[in-house]
């Protein structure tokens, strides 16, 4: 039988970083001279590779270079995540549902907005680099809703798309499995709204960590 292949977002999903990120984006723009967007609008692009979100953020700033602001919070995350106070930590339960959804029949990878930078530091400081047998980021793959990050683990590891399914906390990670054609499961601790989730696809929510191995199990049956 085909394994099983669950592909978990990052930000939102696995580790809480919405603190970093909003820090982060509101320091860029601070530095560059330009009114910060609010907490919420920049809640609400995680999850988009960094470009992406970016620009939607810096659409009221015309005159801003999206490569001028994508600078200035490459260097804000870096000041930031040197600061103990700022640490991104898993969300409750992830490390417990990853093992119970994990078996020999059942593959773990990531896709995320992040950089390749930035997910192999977050997944070495939680010890779990060596969990996820694929990864895709945002410097392998076009951004979220693509699904060229979910085509390109199906192809790596040989699963099929209908024994696939992404969990994510976003629309864009819905509308993602949902054009890659596999199935969809929301969470809802993350950063968009439940509504948001079942509007882009998601088949079912989690509310709670420790409710995504049965969901995937009713979702991906083992036989």
């Amino acid at each position: 039988m085909q394994p099983r292949l669950v592909l978990f977002d990052c930000d939102g999903t696995l580790i809480d970083s919405a603190g970093v990120i909003v820090a982060a984006m509101t320091e860029a723009f601070v530095r560059s001279g330009l009114v910060a967007p609010p907490a919420a609008e920049i809640r609400g692009i995680i999850g988009l590779s960094l470009p992406s979100a970016v620009a939607v953020l810096s659409a009221r700033h015309p005159e801003a270079p999206v490569a001028a602001l994508v600078d200035a919070y490459k260097t804000a995350y870096r000041d930031s995540v040197s600061e103990e106070s700022l640490h991104e930590p898993l969300f409750p339960g992830i490390a417990e549902a990853l093992d119970r959804v994990e078996d020999e029949r059942t593959l773990l990878g990531i896709v995320t907005g992040k950089s390749r930078r930035g997910l192999t530091r977050v997944l070495a400081s939680h010890s779990l680099s060596a969990r996820f047998v694929v990864t895709r980021t945002a410097d392998d793959a076009a951004s979220k809703p693509s699904p060229d990050m979910v085509l390109q683990s199906l192809a790596e590891t040989g699963a099929a798309a209908a024994r696939t399914v992404v969990i994510g906390d976003t629309s864009f990670d819905m509308a993602m499995a949902k054009a890659a054609g596999t199935r969809a499961i929301g969470v809802s601790w993350g950063y968009h709204a439940v509504a948001e989730l079942r509007a882009a696809g998601a088949e079912a929510i989690a509310h709670a960590a420790a409710e995504l191995p049965d969901i995937v199990d009713a979702l991906l049956p083992h036989d």
